[in-house]
């Protein structure tokens, strides 16, 4: 296989030849010999006039929701511009930061799921480089978690944020590059955007059957394992319990200090077995959380473990665990109430569905499978539309 970095350096150079070429990255811009981008074009002799940096930043060092206040990469000393500050507007680039760039490249590896934002970061560069006439070429890389499995709704109007920011599904099935595509043909950004395909991937194909390095995507995204739970067991973020931050384990393990794990396990595979969900089995789990929610605490859940990924609908996962949280402890629990991702008057729960369904499935004591029953249509939707973004076979 190649990214499309490789691409771009062996065959593609002369894309950038008297350009002014700005970069948005981080840590995982990187070709098979585990070089950086920056330091490639560098070397190349690219007139790399600026860096975007990400959630996270540019050498991924900063934790989930923390402000990012980069203005030089510290490594190449290249000037660097943050979109992960402390508002809603930092999140897109301002004007300024692209008059003097000919073109954009995107290179970030992502893990197909609508909340993870770095897809939603390449859109708003989009919005605002294609009116100012800077062409972004997208250097396109696999999506790990198979690029045919969609599960879930899409954001419906009124719940769009920075983990929704495009009507697309949780769990996508698609790449950047396609994305790319996707946000011209049916979210209304217009702009001239190349796609630079990695050569030798197959849709069906997970990050573990590629020959590409495998670098953790952001500082709680450690696997592909945790990669692969996550469509669902981000749900988890949206709730007072501990998403498994500050351990080892993150998405996959998960509780909190009031929780019986036995009867957690117990309610969760009961729940699994009544939805439908297959490719896990669940354990009962205590861990002490090194930061975040219920820091320091001992804290008792349980721990996912994946049986048959390719049997697994995550966000279903997802949607059982929390349910069986309810269940276990409906006194105690309760849903996250602090603004998130910048947003506070919509519930977080809300924001990462896309729509009031799920809570409201939980809340009146409803079915599951109902909320997937009404998601269908939106599902199939995206499906269909999808197809006309497809780069891969």
């Amino acid at each position: 296989m190649r990214s499309g970095l490789e691409v771009l350096l062996d065959d593609r150079l002369d894309l950038l030849h008297g350009k002014r070429v700005a970069l948005c990255c981080n840590h995982t811009a990187i070709d098979r010999q585990l070089h950086h981008a920056i330091d490639r074009l560098l070397a190349a002799g690219v007139n790399l006039v600026r860096l975007f940096g990400p959630e996270h930043g540019v050498r991924a060092t900063a934790q989930d929701m923390e402000e990012v206040g980069e203005t030089k990469d510290p490594v190449t000393g290249v000037p660097t511009v943050s979109l992960y500050g402390d508002d809603a507007a930092s999140l897109h680039p301002s004007p300024e930061t692209l008059v003097d760039v000919d073109v954009l490249l995107f290179d970030i590896q992502d893990i197909g799921t609508r909340f993870y934002t770095y897809q939603a970061t390449l859109g708003f560069l989009m919005q605002v480089a294609g009116p100012l006439g800077v062409k972004v070429i997208v250097l396109d890389r696999p999506n790990p978690i198979n690029g045919v499995s969609v599960e879930g709704n899409i954001v419906h109007e009124g719940f769009e944020s920075f983990v929704g920011a495009f009507p697309i599904a949780i769990r996508h099935a698609m790449t950047v590059g396609e994305l790319s595509t996707y946000f011209q043909r049916y979210c209304g950004v217009v702009c001239e955007v190349e796609v630079i395909a990695c050569e030798g991937w197959r849709r069906e194909q997970w990050f573990d059957q590629t020959d590409l390095p495998w670098v953790y995507p952001s500082p709680n995204m450690p696997t592909l394992e945790t990669a692969t739970v996550y469509p669902g067991m981000c749900l988890v973020e949206a709730t007072q319990l501990s998403e498994g931050r500050g351990t080892t384990r993150p998405f996959n393990l998960f509780g909190a200090p009031h929780l019986d794990p036995q009867q957690l396990v117990k309610l969760a595979q009961d729940g699994a077995t009544k939805a439908g969900l297959e490719g896990v089995a669940f354990r009962p789990a205590a861990f002490n959380p090194g930061f975040q929610k219920h820091t320091g605490a001992s804290c008792t859940g349980l721990e996912v473990h994946l049986t048959d990924r390719n049997r697994l609908n995550a966000t279903l996962l997802g949607m059982v665990v929390v349910e069986a949280a309810w269940r276990a402890d409906p006194e105690q629990f309760a849903w996250r109430t602090e603004p998130y991702e910048f947003i506070d008057d919509v519930p977080a729960i809300d924001l990462l569905c896309g729509d009031t369904l799920y809570r409201e499935c939980l809340e009146n004591g409803g079915d599951l499978r109902d909320v997937l029953t009404a998601w269908e249509p939106d599902r199939q939707g995206f499906i269909e539309r999808r197809a006309t973004c497809l780069i891969y076979e």
